[in-house]
């Protein structure tokens, strides 16, 4: 609750929390999907959160103008359209009742990432469904050590035990993080890898008093 409140744009928001055994319960409304985001990013940065049960609802404000699900889905596809990192041919997109649905095939994770992060402030939104599919046309050998490298080189991550194999195009990590942002942040590494296809975060969350910003 303090690290909610700490934020300067959810001091107005009413959020419940519950906690039982590492697993986080939020309950609530925002006025925003962007507020709902960052109530989960929050709290993901907080050492000993194993997982995170979200039932926020997004309630504008009073004297919004509700938006219909076309008007949301040209405006998602107009942003696309605009943002150069994204290859828009490949991305297809479905809207029911405020929800953003994405599908389509790309080649790098990063991409995927914009896509969402390109939306997210678009009015109306209720939430973003990421199915877009990765199939890299890279060749390279995936380097075991060099994704190792670049985890360790993480501010975030330093005081982290990962593990990292690879067979063919997966990557798997293994080992033990202090919070879901850093098992987040290690899996945005790994998938920064050129060749990979599919990647799978086996960390382990446990418990430290340590906050992990």
């Amino acid at each position: 609750m303090d690290a909610i409140q700490w934020e300067p744009v959810l001091r107005a928001t009413k959020i419940i929390v519950d906690v039982k055994d590492g697993i986080v319960t939020l309950t609530g409304h925002v006025s925003s999907f962007p507020q709902k985001l960052e109530v989960e990013q929050v709290v993901k940065r907080i050492a000993g959160v194993k997982a995170i049960v979200e039932k926020i609802d997004v309630k504008h404000e009073d004297g919004w103008k509700m938006l219909d699900d076309e008007d949301i889905a040209t405006a998602v596809l107009q942003t696309l359209e605009w943002n150069w990192k994204i290859p828009k041919e490949r991305i297809k997109v479905k809207v029911e009742d405020g929800w953003v649905y994405l599908e389509g095939e790309l080649l790098w994770n990063y991409q995927k990432l914009e896509a969402v992060q390109a939306i997210l402030r678009i009015e109306g939104i209720k939430g973003v469904t990421n199915n877009i599919v990765l199939h890299s046309r890279e060749q390279d050998t995936i380097e075991k050590k060099s994704i190792e490298q670049q985890i360790q080189q993480s501010w975030a991550l330093q005081s982290c035990n990962v593990d990292v194999n690879v067979i063919g195009t997966n990557v798997s990590l293994i080992g033990t993080v202090g919070s879901i942002y850093q098992k987040e942040e290690a899996g945005r590494i790994a998938w920064n890898t050129p060749g990979i296809w599919s990647m799978e975060n086996k960390l382990i969350i446990k418990p430290s008093y340590k906050m992990a910003f």
